[in-house]
């Protein structure tokens, strides 16, 4: 009899083995005699997500400051959007229209193929940042994005192709191996964002673009785009370097790096502002020297030998190498007379405020830059609407008000 009983167990062992059937374990029942449910794993996952995403929604970082002592989170701003003219481009270049579909980019846009939020926590989510530069700038956006990311537990990493597009798409390629639950990026050219953005879209990952403003098209494919409003901001400096100037006179401008948004936005910005708020202010020439200083001054002594006393303003795409260089051609030419304004806002830019050498820059947060598309991030993963398009605060830093952004994030 026992023999029996024991070819019967191996049997049906046998049997088991080979169909993959499962036998309930009657050992594991509940009080009232029931066996469990073998969904319950299911039903563990459940409740590991939801605790997951109710300790997510509990993170608060509100009270995160930046190294200057400002909101690492800044209070959003919106904007008013004009009406699209049929055919902006018909317009000159010097007229602000010209430029709707950049300064406007991702407004009133139809979303292809965008992932539903999971709505299930954000801790443990694995987000890659793919940044433009190596750049201190960059340096300090890295540090913004990491400081929200340990707040929620989240997995981040930044990488970066130093304004080489040609590495940059090799890293989105590498990136999208990797399959992490979110990409946060930063196009390097406007046009090339197109394809970046349709190819991370249909590797089924979701994108949040951020800091450079890519091609309208880029953004049907990216839940949102978070970052300064660059041409917001250089309109508002085109302003205040009216203003000194008595609306009248000659600019020069230092371009940033051609292709990308900011090219466009702190030279085409300021042009088509003044060419309505002071029509009397003239362009005088434009240059691209990139971030290197002595580059940088030679083209300023080029402007001074070529414009001479024509010359009364130069406007540069960024305050560190670019303001170096432009400030030592102005003291070895002796021209006191040059209102100096730029993008901000670097130690360097703020010092030269304070020391009378540079007139006005612009104040944008590097922190806040990284900090806040990686914020956006967290929202959506919790189930938080967010908005398309979310621009940091505008500022314009003078004499007056330098103080209140030092020390300097980098």
């Amino acid at each position: 009899m026992k023999k029996s009983i024991c070819l019967l167990i191996l049997v049906t062992h046998i049997y088991i083995v080979l169909t993959g059937c499962t036998i309930l374990d009657l050992s594991k029942q509940s009080n009232s005699g029931e066996t469990e449910d073998p969904s319950s794993e299911s039903s563990n996952i459940s409740i590991v997500t939801l605790n997951n995403l109710e300790e997510s929604l509990k993170v608060d970082i509100s009270g995160l400051k930046s190294n200057d002592g400002q909101p690492l989170i800044p209070i959003l701003e919106s904007k008013v959007i004009p009406k699209r003219p049929s055919e902006p481009l018909e317009y000159p270049e010097s007229n602000p229209l010209h430029w709707f579909d950049s300064e406007y980019a991702g407004w009133n846009i139809e979303k292809i193929n965008i992932p539903k939020s999971p709505a299930d926590g954000v801790k443990g989510k694995n987000i890659v940042m793919i940044a433009a530069a190596e750049h201190p700038y960059w340096t300090a956006v890295g540090i913004g994005g990491k400081k929200v990311a340990d707040s929620y537990g989240i997995n981040y990493k930044m990488i970066n192709p130093n304004y080489d597009l040609n590495l940059q798409n090799q890293l989105i390629d590498r990136t999208i191996e990797e399959k992490p639950d979110m990409i946060i990026l930063a196009s390097i050219d406007a046009k090339a964002s197109v394809q970046q953005a349709k190819r991370i879209n249909q590797a089924g990952i979701p994108l949040i673009m951020f800091n450079t403003i890519p091609d309208t098209e880029a953004l049907k494919y990216a839940i949102a785009f978070t970052g300064p409003d660059d041409w917001g901001q250089f309109r508002m400096l085109a302003r205040v370097l009216a203003d000194k100037l008595n609306k009248e006179g000659g600019v020069a401008y230092m371009t940033h790096m051609p292709g990308g948004s900011p090219y466009f936005a702190r030279m085409m910005g300021p042009i088509s502002e003044l060419s309505i708020y002071s029509p009397k202010i003239k362009t005088l020439d434009y240059q691209s020297p990139g971030f290197d200083a002595s580059k940088c001054k030679q083209v300023v002594l080029d402007w001074i030998l070529r414009f001479g006393d024509e010359l009364h303003a130069i406007v540069c795409a960024e305050d560190s190498a670019q303001i170096i260089g432009s400030i030592e051609a102005c003291k070895s030419a002796n021209r006191k007379d040059i209102v100096i304004v730029a993008s901000g806002n670097s130690k360097i830019g703020m010092d030269a405020i304070l020391a009378g050498d540079l007139y006005a820059s612009t104040y944008q947060s590097a922190e806040s830059d990284g900090a806040t598309a990686v914020k956006m991030a967290a929202d959506w993963f919790n189930g938080v609407e967010v908005p398309p398009i979310a621009y940091l605060t505008k500022q314009i830093i003078t004499k007056e008000n330098v103080q209140k952004y030092m020390p300097a994030q980098w």
